[in-house]
C-alpha cells in the first residue's frame, strides 16, 4: 500500500533557514524514527518531497527586479514563444515556461529563482535527515511545469537523492511474453505528482512524505544519479524547438540552433524527403556514387535549390558545393 501525507504547521521559510528543522518540527513526535510505520514519523524507505519554492527561499534565491530580466538571465536557449509566454531551456537544463522564475508569494518588486543546484540540495537534506531522524529516506525537490500536448500543470522532480529516478523496464517480459523495448517509468516525477496531490497548491504545506515504495530508495551513502538523469541530451528531444521557431531557424540556417535538430538524418531518409518535396517539379535526387553519404540534387530551378537547402538544414545536412546543374549535400558531421 502506498500512502502520502503532507504535514501542516510549516511556518514561513526565510533565507538561511534549516529545511530539516521545518520538516521535523512539523512531523509528530519530533519525527524521530524508531522504525515505526505509523503515519507521521519518518522511517527507512520513506520518500520526502520538498517544493522548490521553499528551497529557493532558504537559499536566498529571491532577487530584486522584474520577471522579464530574470527570465533572460536564467535562459540558456529559447524553445518557443507565443506572445509574452516563453518556453526555454534554463541554466539547469530544464525546459520550462519562464525559465522557472516565480513571481508569486514573494514581495512586490522581487522574483524567486529556482534553486542553485537542486540535486545537491536533495543530497544535503537527505544526509541531515539521516543524522537527525535516524531514517534512510530519499529526497525529492519538486517544481510545477506544463506538459507538451496536455492542458494544465503537474509537479515533477528537479532534484533527487537516494532514489531510483527511472525504473527501466527494457528487457523485461510482459504477461503475454513480449519483451519491453522502451518502457521506463519516470518514478521520480510520478512521486512528485503524488506529493502535490497531498500538499495542494494553497495549503502552505511545502513537504510531503510518500511511503510504500522502499524498493526505490537506495542504500545509505548511495545518492544515485539525481534528477539530472531525467534530462534528455540536447538534440535527443524530438521537440527541441517550437513549430514556428523551427521554421525560422531552418530558413535562417541558424548555426546556433542546429543542436536542437538532433543528429544528421540518414542519406536515404533525406533523399526520400527531398524526392517527395521536389520530385513533382522534375528535380532529381540521388546518392552520389563518388562521395560517402553525399546527395546530389539536380535542377536549374533556384526555388528548388533554396527549398533543398532549407530541408537539408532541418535534417542536419548542408550544401557542400553547387554548380549550374544543382547542389551536392553532405551531413554536418560525417
Amino acid at each position: 500500500m502506498i500512502s502520502v501525507w503532507a504535514p501542516d504547521g510549516v511556518g514561513e521559510v526565510r533565507r538561511g533557514d534549516d529545511l530539516a528543522d521545518h520538516l521535523l518540527e512539523a512531523l509528530p513526535g519530533s519525527a524521530v524514527s524508531t522504525g515505526s510505520t505509523d503515519e507521521g514519523r519518518l522511517a527507512d524507505g520513506d520518500i520526502v518531497c520538498v517544493t522548490s519554492k521553499v528551497v529557493s527561499k532558504a537559499e536566498g534565491r529571491t532577487v530584486v527586479g522584474d520577471r522579464a530580466s530574470a527570465i533572460v538571465a536564467e535562459t540558456r536557449r529559447l524553445v518557443a514563444r507565443r506572445g509574452p509566454l516563453q518556453v526555454v531551456v534554463n541554466r539547469l537544463g530544464l525546459t520550462m515556461a519562464a525559465a522557472g522564475v516565480d513571481a508569486s508569494n514573494v514581495a512586490p518588486g522581487t522574483v524567486l529563482l529556482l534553486p542553485e543546484d537542486p540535486d545537491a540540495t536533495a543530497r544535503a537534506l537527505r544526509a541531515t535527515i539521516a543524522t537527525r531522524a535516524g531514517a534512510n529516506v530519499a529526497v525529492l525537490v519538486t517544481d510545477t511545469a506544463g506538459r507538451a500536448w496536455r492542458e494544465g500543470q503537474t509537479d515533477l522532480a528537479i532534484g533527487a537523492a537516494g532514489l531510483q529516478v527511472l525504473d527501466d523496464h527494457v528487457g523485461r517480459v510482459d504477461p503475454y511474453g513480449n519483451t519491453l523495448a522502451v518502457t521506463a517509468p519516470a518514478v521520480a516525477d510520478e512521486i512528485a505528482g503524488a506529493a502535490e496531490l497531498a500538499a495542494g497548491k494553497l495549503g502552505r504545506r511545502p513537504f510531503a512524505v510518500l511511503r510504500g515504495r522502499p524498493d526505490l530508495v537506495l542504500a545509505p551513502g548511495d545518492d544515485g544519479p539525481g534528477a539530472v538523469a531525467l534530462l534528455r541530451p540536447e538534440g535527443a528531444d524530438l521537440f527541441g524547438l517550437g513549430s514556428r521557431e523551427a521554421v525560422l531557424a531552418a530558413l535562417a540556417a541558424d548555426d546556433a540552433a542546429r543542436p536542437a535538430f538532433g543528429s544528421p538524418a540518414d542519406a536515404e531518409d533525406l533523399r526520400d524527403v527531398l524526392t517527395s518535396l521536389l520530385g513533382p517539379s522534375g528535380v532529381v535526387v540521388r546518392l552520389d556514387e563518388q562521395g560517402d553519404r553525399a546527395l546530389l540534387v539536380t535542377t536549374d530551378d533556384p526555388r528548388a535549390l533554396w527549398a533543398a537547402d532549407v530541408a537539408a538544414y532541418a535534417h542536419g545536412w548542408h550544401t557542400e558545393s553547387h554548380d549550374a546543374s544543382g547542389v551536392r549535400l553532405r551531413p554536418i558531421t560525417p
